[in-house]
Protein backbone atom coordinates (compact mmCIF):
# COMPACT_ATOMS: atom_id res chain seq x y z
CA UNK A 1 0.00 0.00 0.00
CA UNK A 2 1.49 3.45 -0.86
CA UNK A 3 2.42 5.34 1.88
CA UNK A 4 -0.81 8.17 1.35
CA UNK A 5 -4.65 7.48 0.52
CA UNK A 6 -5.62 7.06 -3.10
CA UNK A 7 -7.93 9.51 -4.63
CA UNK A 8 -11.00 8.77 -5.21
CA UNK A 9 -14.40 10.89 -6.67
CA UNK A 10 -16.56 9.69 -4.20
CA UNK A 11 -16.79 11.02 -0.79
CA UNK A 12 -17.81 7.63 0.62
CA UNK A 13 -14.72 5.95 -0.92
CA UNK A 14 -12.75 8.70 -0.29
CA UNK A 15 -13.47 8.19 3.74
CA UNK A 16 -12.84 4.75 3.45
CA UNK A 17 -9.42 5.18 1.08
CA UNK A 18 -8.30 6.94 4.81
CA UNK A 19 -9.36 5.03 6.99
CA UNK A 20 -7.75 1.88 5.39
CA UNK A 21 -4.38 3.69 5.16
CA UNK A 22 -4.66 4.46 9.06
CA UNK A 23 -5.54 1.06 9.95
CA UNK A 24 -2.61 -0.30 7.55
CA UNK A 25 -0.20 2.05 9.14
CA UNK A 26 -0.94 1.01 12.95
CA UNK A 27 -0.72 -2.82 11.96
CA UNK A 28 2.92 -1.77 10.61
CA UNK A 29 3.94 -0.57 13.86
CA UNK A 30 3.68 -4.37 14.94
CA UNK A 31 5.89 -5.20 12.09
CA UNK A 32 8.63 -7.60 13.53
CA UNK A 33 8.07 -7.63 16.58
CA UNK A 34 7.94 -10.09 19.59
CA UNK A 35 4.53 -10.97 21.27
CA UNK A 36 6.40 -9.65 24.66
CA UNK A 37 7.49 -6.34 22.97
CA UNK A 38 3.96 -5.71 21.41
CA UNK A 39 3.26 -5.27 25.26
CA UNK A 40 5.82 -3.05 26.19
CA UNK A 41 5.38 0.75 27.73
CA UNK A 42 8.59 1.97 26.90
CA UNK A 43 7.09 5.92 27.03
CA UNK A 44 5.55 7.96 29.86
CA UNK A 45 2.04 6.25 29.02
CA UNK A 46 1.33 2.97 29.81
CA UNK A 47 0.40 2.23 26.23
CA UNK A 48 1.79 -0.66 24.39
CA UNK A 49 1.62 -1.54 20.50
CA UNK A 50 -0.52 -4.21 21.51
CA UNK A 51 -3.26 -2.51 23.23
CA UNK A 52 -3.69 0.36 20.81
CA UNK A 53 -4.21 -2.46 17.93
CA UNK A 54 -6.78 -4.05 20.60
CA UNK A 55 -8.44 -0.27 21.38
CA UNK A 56 -8.58 0.82 17.61
CA UNK A 57 -10.15 -2.87 16.52
CA UNK A 58 -12.58 -3.01 19.69
CA UNK A 59 -13.55 0.68 19.10
CA UNK A 60 -14.44 0.36 15.33
CA UNK A 61 -16.60 -2.59 16.16
CA UNK A 62 -18.34 -0.44 18.53
CA UNK A 63 -18.87 2.15 16.59
CA UNK A 64 -20.28 0.27 13.45
CA UNK A 65 -22.69 -1.18 16.13
CA UNK A 66 -23.21 2.33 16.97
CA UNK A 67 -24.15 3.46 13.18
CA UNK A 68 -26.16 0.19 12.82
CA UNK A 69 -28.49 1.35 15.69
CA UNK A 70 -27.69 -1.69 17.80
CA UNK A 71 -29.58 -1.00 21.26
CA UNK A 72 -26.72 -2.80 23.25
CA UNK A 73 -24.60 -0.41 22.05
CA UNK A 74 -26.51 2.52 22.72
CA UNK A 75 -26.21 2.03 26.23
CA UNK A 76 -23.70 3.45 28.44
CA UNK A 77 -20.59 1.84 28.71
CA UNK A 78 -18.65 -0.13 31.59
CA UNK A 79 -15.65 1.82 32.19
CA UNK A 80 -13.34 -1.45 33.09
CA UNK A 81 -14.61 -2.80 29.55
CA UNK A 82 -13.36 -0.19 28.10
CA UNK A 83 -9.94 0.20 29.98
CA UNK A 84 -9.43 -3.58 29.68
CA UNK A 85 -9.86 -2.90 25.71
CA UNK A 86 -6.37 -0.91 25.76
CA UNK A 87 -4.65 -3.93 27.12
CA UNK A 88 -3.34 -7.59 25.21
CA UNK A 89 -4.72 -10.03 28.00
CA UNK A 90 -3.42 -13.17 28.43
CA UNK A 91 -3.75 -15.55 26.02
CA UNK A 92 -4.63 -12.98 23.23
CA UNK A 93 -2.09 -12.71 20.51
CA UNK A 94 -1.25 -10.02 17.92
CA UNK A 95 -2.13 -12.37 15.03
CA UNK A 96 -5.16 -12.78 16.41
CA UNK A 97 -5.98 -9.14 16.89
CA UNK A 98 -4.85 -8.49 13.37
CA UNK A 99 -7.80 -11.02 12.11
CA UNK A 100 -9.96 -9.54 14.14
CA UNK A 101 -9.21 -5.96 13.06
CA UNK A 102 -9.29 -7.10 9.37
CA UNK A 103 -12.70 -8.72 10.30
CA UNK A 104 -13.93 -5.36 11.65
CA UNK A 105 -12.86 -3.55 8.44
CA UNK A 106 -14.68 -5.93 6.03
CA UNK A 107 -17.43 -5.42 8.26
CA UNK A 108 -17.39 -1.44 8.58
CA UNK A 109 -16.53 -1.17 4.51
CA UNK A 110 -19.78 -3.24 3.74
CA UNK A 111 -21.90 -1.91 6.33
CA UNK A 112 -20.84 1.93 4.59
CA UNK A 113 -21.06 0.46 1.38
CA UNK A 114 -24.49 -0.76 1.60
CA UNK A 115 -25.68 2.67 3.63
CA UNK A 116 -28.10 4.42 1.58
CA UNK A 117 -26.41 7.95 2.72
CA UNK A 118 -23.36 9.16 4.48
CA UNK A 119 -26.44 11.28 5.54
CA UNK A 120 -27.77 8.30 7.57
CA UNK A 121 -28.95 9.42 11.01
CA UNK A 122 -27.02 7.86 13.85
CA UNK A 123 -27.63 8.67 17.71
CA UNK A 124 -24.90 8.56 19.61
CA UNK A 125 -24.69 6.20 23.09
CA UNK A 126 -25.44 7.24 26.25
CA UNK A 127 -21.41 7.98 27.38
CA UNK A 128 -20.89 11.40 29.84
CA UNK A 129 -19.25 12.92 26.95
CA UNK A 130 -22.16 12.84 24.60
CA UNK A 131 -24.27 13.88 27.21
CA UNK A 132 -27.31 16.78 25.78
CA UNK A 133 -26.06 15.59 22.50
CA UNK A 134 -26.68 12.70 21.18
CA UNK A 135 -28.63 13.32 17.94
CA UNK A 136 -27.54 15.19 14.82
CA UNK A 137 -25.13 13.18 13.75
CA UNK A 138 -24.56 10.81 10.63
CA UNK A 139 -22.39 7.86 9.32
CA UNK A 140 -20.28 10.87 7.60
CA UNK A 141 -19.86 12.12 11.12
CA UNK A 142 -19.09 8.49 12.32
CA UNK A 143 -16.59 7.78 9.34
CA UNK A 144 -14.72 10.68 9.92
CA UNK A 145 -14.57 10.01 13.57
CA UNK A 146 -13.15 6.61 12.75
CA UNK A 147 -10.41 8.34 10.83
CA UNK A 148 -9.26 10.56 13.42
CA UNK A 149 -9.60 7.72 15.96
CA UNK A 150 -7.15 5.80 14.22
CA UNK A 151 -4.60 8.54 13.38
CA UNK A 152 -4.81 9.65 16.61
CA UNK A 153 -3.25 5.93 18.17
CA UNK A 154 -1.71 5.16 15.01
CA UNK A 155 0.34 7.97 16.14
CA UNK A 156 0.81 7.02 19.59
CA UNK A 157 2.06 3.60 17.82
CA UNK A 158 3.99 4.92 16.01
CA UNK A 159 6.45 6.90 18.89
CA UNK A 160 6.15 3.79 20.68
CA UNK A 161 7.74 1.84 18.27
CA UNK A 162 10.30 3.95 18.23
CA UNK A 163 11.11 3.83 21.48
CA UNK A 164 11.48 0.25 21.19
CA UNK A 165 13.57 -0.28 18.66
CA UNK A 166 14.27 2.55 16.72
CA UNK A 167 11.77 1.72 13.76
CA UNK A 168 9.84 4.38 11.77
CA UNK A 169 6.43 3.82 9.78
CA UNK A 170 8.24 4.70 6.11
CA UNK A 171 10.90 2.38 7.13
CA UNK A 172 8.90 -0.44 8.66
CA UNK A 173 6.88 0.08 5.52
CA UNK A 174 9.32 -0.67 2.92
CA UNK A 175 10.25 -3.66 5.08
CA UNK A 176 6.76 -5.18 4.52
CA UNK A 177 6.35 -4.36 1.56
CA UNK A 178 10.05 -5.62 0.53
CA UNK A 179 10.97 -1.91 -1.35
CA UNK A 180 14.75 -1.80 -2.24
CA UNK A 181 16.97 0.13 -0.02
CA UNK A 182 18.10 3.87 -1.33
CA UNK A 183 20.49 6.02 -0.33
CA UNK A 184 17.22 8.07 0.97
CA UNK A 185 15.29 5.01 3.15
CA UNK A 186 16.90 1.69 4.33
CA UNK A 187 13.93 -0.74 5.35
CA UNK A 188 13.71 -1.27 8.66
CA UNK A 189 15.76 -4.92 9.67
CA UNK A 190 15.70 -6.71 13.03
CA UNK A 191 17.97 -5.65 15.45
CA UNK A 192 19.23 -2.38 14.07
CA UNK A 193 18.43 1.31 16.46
Amino acid sequence: MPGFADPHDSELETLLAFLAQQRYVLKLTAYGLTEDQLRLSPTASALSIGGLVKHVCRTEAHWLEIAQQQPAALQARDYADYAADFQLAYGETMAGMLQEYDAVARRTEAAARAADSLDAPVTLPDDPWFAGRREGYSLRWVLTHLVAETARHAGHADIIRESIDGGTAFELMAAAEQWPATDWLQPWTPGRQ
